[in-house]
């Protein structure tokens, strides 16, 4: 039995075939809705991304009104792709440049939620193949449904193809070797959540300015705990979007970004007392092998890396003119 009971998973799971789009334009309203899409090195996928959101759900509906790329420093052709498929595309580091400088997805999205304009806020990561409009259409729905809920986190079964093989739910490896272990640890009101780490979520954007965003990969799980704490977990809900693919990162890549989520948790514990952080340097010491007789360990090289990240205030706190360290 989850620690909330399972009534919230009933209440709060809904599915992407739950709502037509008929049913989500007519239930628009007035509002605003933009679709930010966090883009780095993503010249292969954007452009179709982009092109499905404006076909169907900008030109054909007017379901969206705005697709915003925010170019997080590419070395690749992913601003001009996206912008030939009829998104506005800002630069990270254009929007607000008096700001100290930043990297990471989380400062693409922090970035993307002051250039944006909605009422209602969709982020979809630009890595997905086959990529449908159910990815944002699902996101809507209980947000047009309830006044209620405030957030919408996206889960679906994620294929890991190795070869010529196919785990049919091997992906999310970070999800469930540190984040799930994590969470119904330190926060079990959120173990309900089947992708903690799903970078597709929708909210109003009241509530997204009312929270920091962590600059590094730790953002999805910050974002879960501050959300939580900040309009609790009935405000929350999860739809099934169905498949993702994307591209797999190896092994030593996923450990960076183990590392910067576990910053991440560790921020919040101690922000409520719940731990002490050591006085260390936060990095992290990893091995990949070397063929060459000078490696540091035998055929190892040791490579160590600076897995810091900052935390993004409050965007409501920066409109109000507070100073950002």
């Amino acid at each position: 039995m989850l620690p909330e009971g399972r009534s919230w998973l009933s209440r709060r799971s809904g599915r992407v075939d739950d709502w037509s789009l008929d049913q989500l334009v007519e239930r628009k309203d007035d509002r605003r809705v933009s679709v930010g899409l966090p883009a780095r090195d993503e010249a292969e996928t954007v452009g179709a991304i982009v092109a499905v959101i404006r076909d169907v759900l900008v030109e054909r509906v007017g379901l969206v009104d705005e697709i915003l790329v925010v170019d997080s420093c590419s070395v690749d052709a992913t601003a001009a792709v996206a912008a030939a498929a009829g998104a506005r595309v800002v630069a990270q580091d254009a929007v607000r440049p008096d700001l100290p400088a930043a990297e990471g997805k989380g400062e693409a999205l922090w970035k993307g939620l002051i250039a944006c304009t909605g009422d209602l806020v969709v982020a979809v990561d630009v890595d997905l193949r086959d990529f449908g409009p159910g990815f944002v259409t699902g996101l809507l729905g209980p947000l047009f449904d309830d006044p209620g809920v405030a957030f919408v986190k996206g889960f679906y079964h994620r294929p890991l193809i190795v070869g010529g093989g196919v785990d049919v739910d091997g992906g999310g490896r970070v999800s469930e070797l540190l984040a799930r272990p994590l969470i119904n640890l330190a926060w079990p009101a959120l173990a309900g959540f089947v992708q903690p780490l799903a970078g597709e979520f929708a909210a109003r954007r009241e509530l997204l300015e009312a929270i920091p965003f962590l600059t590094g990969y730790g953002v999805e799980l910050g974002m879960l705990v501050d959300v939580l704490d900040r309009v609790g977990l009935d405000a929350m809900a999860q739809v099934d979007l169905g498949v993702r693919v994307h591209r797999h990162h190896d092994l030593h890549t996923l450990g960076r970004m183990a590392a910067q989520i576990q910053l991440a948790a560790a921020v919040r514990l101690e922000r409520d007392g719940v731990l002490v952080r050591l006085p260390v340097a936060p990095t992290l010491v990893q091995f990949h092998r070397a063929d060459t007789p000078t490696a540091d360990v035998l055929d190892r090289e040791v490579v160590v890396t600076d897995v810091a990240v900052t935390e993004r205030p409050p965007v409501r706190e920066l409109l109000a003119g507070r100073p950002v360290a």
